[in-house]
């Protein structure tokens, strides 16, 4: 008896709220339609684009943290430093491949229309490049990080420029730089 006392007052408080508040005025004329622009609501094929692209950028994480773990390791010039990275580095091509052909399949670029269907399809041919490379890195990385490197780094850089223009094409913020990562401590 009490708790349906509760709701009726909870019920009551809410709808004399809502009778209160002041409808939102539309917006003046001399703001352009762009600026106030909400974007669209993705269809159900772009969210499972959206949700592949997610599990595909855990693995390129990985790989850029490989990467990163190489750079460090030839700016010290420590051979045994440098043979762990390579190691690392094959270990994390291994694991990113997983995370990178887990998730491709759901891009499908045909979700997209236009413009936005080329740069999605751009991205999912950089995906499909780094897929490729992930087993010559894993097998090369542990005797010749310094040879596998330059060459990751350059399909990750043709990555980043092709992620980078696909979140702009879909209405998302753009970093300055997704490559970087903060400092470990």
């Amino acid at each position: 008896m009490r708790c349906l006392a509760v709701v009726v007052c909870i019920a009551a408080t809410s709808a004399q709220a809502g009778e209160a508040q002041e409808p939102v005025p539309p917006p003046a004329e001399s703001t352009r339609s762009e600026s106030t622009a909400v974007p669209a609501v993705p269809t159900p094929e772009q969210q499972r684009f959206l949700s592949g692209l997610r599990t595909t950028t855990r693995g390129v994480a990985q790989l850029k943290d490989g990467l990163g773990r190489v750079s460090r390791a030839q700016a010290t010039r420590d051979s045994v430093a440098r043979r762990r990275a390579g190691r690392f580095l094959a270990g994390l091509c291994g694991s990113a491949r997983g995370f990178l052909a887990r998730g491709r399949p759901q891009m499908n670029p045909t979700a997209y229309e236009d413009s936005t269907r080329l740069l999605a399809r751009r991205l999912t041919i950089r995906i499909d490049s780094l897929i490729a490379y992930t087993p010559t890195c894993e097998r090369d990385a542990v005797a010749l990080p310094d040879a596998t490197a330059p060459e990751l780094t350059k399909r990750m850089k043709a990555y980043d420029t092709a992620f980078r223009d696909f979140r702009a094409a879909i209405g998302l913020p753009v970093r300055e730089d997704t490559s970087k990562t903060g400092n470990r401590r």
